[in-house]
């Protein structure tokens, strides 16, 4: 698809010569297709080899800046005390008899660090017992119990620790937290990738036998882009290990966003074998030159709007910025440099299975829609700014909590039970300096004065007055104390991520600060989120600046233009507008970090459909044809490889969105999709009714960018006048 900027071959003619010859690189590519080829099949091996090497991340923290203040607590929890990973278990229909005993059974899986359950001895008679704790842990004969792991949420020592209560438990329990939710989320991620690339390349497949005309091409597609992607994901290796966002969505957005290149490559082959039958090696020598500028100008704007990511200095962008626009890379090299040689050795199978094409002319729907380019316009002018205001009125989360407990899985199901039942649970770890434990059971009383508290643990405040440290088993103590800090553990009835949650955290902070000014820590879920969604919300403007004005850039470059930009960048504007306006009239909350993603993707992914479109529109003006004429010309020219290009990038989107049951990539999927589909749909309506209107001010521009860039050429204005004159002359 997208022959994003053939009129600069046009316009300059220095690159007539160029084009022409069939030397220099594109040479090389042809007669060494055969060292090319051997390459490509090493490095798709050890890209394969290196490929189950790639670590995966799926703790968010990671990402947050060195600077954070949620990333020196994590550090100094880490070295004091390590990182506990946590998770809440409800026991059904159990006397509390019973559910001491589970408690007992618990303490002693490996990887358990300790449950937290009644404080008060369960064996008294229930006159003795502390109402207000058993109604917090024990109720209509369930018991509910918070479990802190040795290591971290992520580790394999509190996954292998989660299978053995589960197989202890099986459906007697119900479980929660961040550990449960964890493993749901690997395990899901684990699992779906695999579903959603087989569909999402069984409606590439299907699409492509639709629009090509070749039963052969679009194995021939595939089998490229497979190449590629195993190249993207093998490379991988050099970042050592990459987010679970990234391994998600990685293969399916190349697949989606790079396919243009090889469709327009063999488009161009064709054409110059055409043009210059019985010599097939340079009529590709002469396909490589013409189409190699057109192939990475599609690419650069692509590549600029995923590394726009790397701007945020929450890390997780970079990750997936870097990633993708890796991938970018790795399929234009594939393409220029190993598709010549395959086409070369499948050209006559290719022609063998030709067949008609599929897709109509579209010269009755062109009219039609260029009839409605007044409404178009009119329309765009009243959306856009309540599109505008909706987006930025949208709901988001912004930590791990929205990914591994989404609507639909167990874990989800499991939570909303043990909170009908009990009410929602938040641990918080707070770190003081050591030396003055009157200081800290001080600080551990005002704490559980808080009604949001539900319980405070701290070596000084669970001990008598008067009873030493010393007689406590070390095993006990140094869960609590290490030779420079002192721990507790503070439960509170929030959720992990919500605007009280921030409130609360806020006062316990405070608090804790109150009594250590230096040196202390608070460390959570719950902090650790508040800090990503301070964090995210300053990059947003950067990255989305970023963005729109790199891709503008190359624009600019390409068309040597500061007019054409602001017009190809306007319809994909709108559609991103609508697109993110939608979860806001649909009361959905979105992941504020896929927001920001989608929003580099769509722009980068779609703007193509804009440039080509922008580019037969001004191919057909040079042709002598009115601005009327022009725009119905552009729509039968452009239509059919925009369907192709926006029914892959939609459908790959949608592929993710109905198969992955993880909400964070889920809906990351669904805005894909709907965002390519918008911009395919906006671009087809709103750039031939742009351009006409538009169309004096584009040329004179153009008349004093040539004066600029081409003394000796006459100008446009003039070409274009005497273009018409002989095109009045043949009719």
């Amino acid at each position: 698809m997208t022959k994003l900027v053939d009129k600069l071959i046009k316009r300059v003619r220095k690159r007539k010569e160029a084009i022409n010859g069939t030397g220099g690189i594109a040479g090389f590519i042809v007669d060494q297709y055969g060292l090319i080829t051997t390459i490509f099949v090493i490095a798709f091996f050890v890209c394969l080899a290196m490929f189950p090497l790639v670590k995966v991340n799926y703790d968010l923290t990671e990402y947050l800046p060195q600077s954070a203040v949620t990333r020196e607590s994590i550090d100094v929890m880490e070295e004091e005390f390590g990182y506990p990973g946590t998770a809440r278990v409800m026991i059904r229909d159990v006397s509390i008899y019973e559910a001491a005993m589970y408690k007992q059974m618990l303490e002693g899986v490996e990887g358990v660090d300790m449950v937290s359950w009644m404080s008060a001895d369960v064996f008294m008679g229930g006159d003795f017992t502390d109402a207000a704790s058993q109604s917090d842990y024990y109720k209509d004969r369930c018991a509910v119990m918070d479990i802190t792991f040795k290591e971290g949420d992520y580790a394999d020592s509190t996954d292998s620790a989660i299978v053995e209560i589960q197989e202890m438990l099986g459906d007697k329990a119900a479980y929660a937290g961040p550990a449960i939710e964890t493993k749901s989320l690997i395990d899901n991620v684990s699992s779906e990738i695999v579903v959603i690339m087989i569909l999402a390349v069984l409606i590439i497949l299907v699409i492509l036998l639709i629009t090509t005309t070749s039963w052969l091409e679009p194995l021939l597609f595939l089998a490229v882009m497979g190449i590629a992607i195993m190249l993207n994901q093998g490379s991988n290796l050099m970042f050592g290990r990459i987010s679970f966002l990234s391994q998600s969505v990685a293969s399916v957005l190349q697949l989606a966003t790079s396919m243009d290149y090889s469709i327009f490559l063999l488009e161009t082959f064709e054409t110059m074998n055409h043009e210059h039958p019985g010599n097939k090696p340079e009529a590709m020598k002469r396909a490589i030159n013409a189409s190699a500028v057109s192939i990475l100008s599609s690419a650069m704007t692509t590549f600029v709007g995923f590394v726009a990511l790397g701007t945020m200095s929450f890390t997780l962008g970079a990750d997936i910025g870097f990633v993708l626009g890796k991938s970018i890379i790795c399929s234009v090299l594939t393409v220029l440099l190993l598709m010549p040689a395959l086409i070369l050795k499948f050209d006559d199978k290719i022609e063998k299975y030709k067949h008609k094409s599929f897709m109509p002319k579209f010269e009755k729907s062109s009219r039609a829609i260029f009839g409605m380019r007044y409404v178009v316009l009119a329309l765009m002018a009243i959306i856009v700014v309540p599109a505008y205001i909706a987006q930025s009125m949208n709901d988001y989360s912004f930590g791990n909590s929205a990914m591994g407990r989404s609507e639909g899985t167990q874990v989800y199901d499991d939570s909303n039970e043990i909170e009908e039942k009990f009410g929602r649970s938040d641990l918080y770890l707070l770190i003081v300096p050591n030396g003055d434990p009157v200081r800290e059971r001080q600080m551990a009383e005002e704490l559980k004065d808080l009604y949001y508290v539900r319980s405070c643990t701290g070596l000084s405040s669970v001990l008598p007055e008067g009873i030493p440290e010393s007689i406590v088993p070390s095993s006990i103590t140094s869960l609590l104390r290490s030779d420079n800090y002192a721990r507790m553990l503070l439960y509170t009835r929030t959720s992990i991520e919500s605007e009280l949650a921030f409130q609360t955290n806020d006062e316990i902070t405070g608090i804790v600060k109150r009594y250590y000014p230096n040196n202390s820590y608070v460390v959570g879920h719950t902090p650790s989120t508040q800090e990503i969604k301070t964090i995210i919300l300053n990059d947003y403007l950067i990255t989305e600046g970023f963005s729109v004005m790199g891709i503008a850039v190359v624009v600019m470059i390409a068309f040597k233009s500061l007019l054409l930009p602001i017009l190809v960048l306007i319809p994909i504007g709108v559609a991103l507008f609508l697109n993110m306006a939608t979860p806001y009239i649909q009361g959905e909350t979105l992941m504020f970090t896929g927001y920001v993603i989608v929003s580099c993707v769509q722009m980068g992914a779609t703007v193509d459909y804009s440039i080509l479109m922008t580019n037969n529109y001004l191919a057909s003006r040079e042709e002598g044809m009115t601005p009327f004429q022009s725009g119905i010309n552009t729509l039968r020219k452009s239509i059919s490889s925009i369907i192709t290009s926006g029914m892959i990038l939609t459908l790959a989107g949608y592929s993710i969105y109905f198969i992955s049951s993880v909400s964070a990539i889920s809906s990351i999927g669904h805005m894909i999709g709907r965002g390519g589909f918008m911009s395919m749909l906006m671009v087809m309506v709103a750039i031939p009714a742009l351009m006409s209107t538009f169309d004096g001010l584009i040329f004179r521009e153009r008349e004093l960018s040539d004066r600029i860039f081409s003394k000796n050429k006459p100008h446009k204005k003039v070409e274009l006048k005497k273009k018409k004159e002989k095109a009045t002359k043949k009719k």
